[in-house]
């Protein structure tokens, strides 16, 4: 279920809205978890019997943990090397073995393999699980003892399937005491629906150019296109998934929650290192606590800490799907954040505002032909084709093909949006009526008409358009 179907909208969120806001407090919890249980198991029946035995084997690792002082590292080792061989199970067993038999066996001698399904969100809810099992054993977060509790945090529907990596420590307290208001209601339907408008209006729009060059045999790809391609990609999977996380962080608002920022304007970062400060937020922040300082983070020699650096990129690549693709995005990224810390970085810093940020958002977009293309063949060509390096052919087809007056007019936005216009200019207004009262109740009038404006825009196009799922629902 995607929070941008009709069944979700008209549906699925009106009735446990109302059952929250008619029923006590204290079945607020039970309520949330059994609604977020049947969330997940609109997906794939069978697959919630996996989810709910994560959810059953990390609260009794929990206690174990909690109450065995003795073994309590023994028992966070197995909870880790369990958690672990299920995701690698579903996830990655199956590129193992594609890549045992293609390197090392015969074709009569190949091991036999049918890959099934992937879990949905089984990448996000693992995360979550281990982050839990782990600030139990270093005593930063107390042991949940209620499994309700404990099952909510895990299967939150908002957060459940694409994130933010929420972690226990930062929702604890709130899992038994937290308020719903009107204020937190208006503010989070207000967050929920821009969220929505963002993926409908701008990350579909910039999909469908973007998917339809990407299609293109690298023969008929010109290098206008190829830029056209990469740029609506990358405003795609930016609008996409920040899209996402506004939507889950607005929901989590309405029920009386606070869930972290996953995004802040990463398109203009300065440094790749900028970057991912600014980019997937939890996930970049969930690999320095867990894996980063655990090795030595930039504690040790310069050698070590490039080596850390290469270690949590390889292993960000690889979260993010098991591809040679994704692989090499990772390192790919790991590279220059190596480069960042040698004499380059300081050149960087010397070379202004905005050289940096061109810089980063050139490395960024070459970075997505990896993360985008199906194979590492089409995603070599790709980058030859932006590049001038592969040989014009006479059937190429040109950008302005693909370039109407929507596209162009949502990619200018999508370019404004991004580089932060509208927000700079906004803050700068605020400023000057800061004072004002009947400055802010028009802004909130204003606020409220936008509101209503893309809820009504974002549901004629969901009503005309075919389904078109987040891209991180596959991680």
């Amino acid at each position: 279920m995607s929070f941008s179907s009709p069944i979700f909208l008209f549906l699925f969120l009106p009735i446990i809205f109302a059952a929250i806001l008619f029923s006590p407090k204290k079945w607020h919890n039970i309520l949330l978890m059994f609604a977020s249980i049947f969330f997940y198991a609109w997906g794939n029946v069978s697959h919630v019997f996996i989810f709910l035995f994560s959810i059953i084997l990390n609260y009794s690792l929990g206690l174990l943990i909690a109450s065995k002082e003795k073994s309590s590292k023994r028992w966070l080792i197995v909870g880790l090397c369990l958690n672990l061989i299920l995701l690698f199970n579903f996830k990655y067993l199956g590129f193992v073995i594609d890549n045992i038999n293609s390197i090392f066996l015969k074709s009569e001698t190949a091991i036999s393999y049918k890959p099934g399904i992937l879990p949905l969100g089984i990448s996000f809810f693992t995360f979550h699980a281990l982050s839990y099992i782990i600030d139990i054993y270093r005593k930063k977060v107390k042991v949940q003892r209620n499994f309700v509790d404990m099952a909510l945090y895990i299967s939150f529907f908002p957060q459940l399937v694409a994130g933010p990596i929420v972690r226990y420590i930062d929702i604890a307290e709130q899992l038994k005491n937290r308020t719903i208001s009107i204020y937190k209601i208006q503010n989070g339907m207000h967050r929920f629906i821009f969220g929505l408008a963002k993926k409908l209006l701008v990350a579909n729009t910039m999909a469908y150019v973007a998917d339809q060059v990407f299609d293109l045999s690298p023969l008929e790809t010109s290098t206008s296109l190829a830029w056209l391609g990469i740029v609506c990609y990358s405003f795609h999977i930016y609008f996409d998934f920040s899209g996402y996380s506004d939507m889950a962080i607005g929901l989590a608002e309405v029920f009386g929650f606070k869930f972290p920022e996953n995004f802040n304007y990463p398109y203009i970062a300065q440094s790749i290192r900028d970057f991912w400060h600014r980019w997937h937020i939890s996930l970049s922040t969930w690999f320095r606590d867990y894996l980063y300082i655990p090795l030595g983070g930039s504690k040790g020699s310069k050698n070590r800490t490039m080596l850390n650096l290469w270690i949590v990129f390889l292993c960000t690549g690889l979260w993010h799907g098991a591809s040679w693709n994704f692989v090499v995005w990772g390192l790919f990224h790991g590279l220059f954040l190596t480069l960042e810390r040698t004499t380059w970085g300081e050149v960087l810093k010397r070379t202004g505002k905005h050289f940096s940020i061109a810089y980063t958002i050139l490395i960024v977009m070459c970075g997505w032909v990896f993360f985008r293309a199906e194979t590492m063949a089409q995603a070599t060509q790709y980058l030859a084709n932006l590049f001038f390096v592969a040989p014009h052919y006479e059937n190429t087809v040109g950008s302005i093909e693909y370039l109407d007056n929507k596209t162009f007019f949502v990619l200018l936005f999508a370019l404004l949006y991004s580089l932060r216009v509208f927000r700079w200019t906004f803050e700068k207004i605020s400023i000057i009526f800061s004072n004002n009262s009947k400055f802010n109740l028009f802004y909130q009038l204003c606020k409220s008409v936008l509101s209503i404006t893309l809820l009504f825009i974002s549901i004629l196009v969901l009503s005309s358009n075919t389904y078109n799922p987040f891209i991180y629902f596959r991680f």
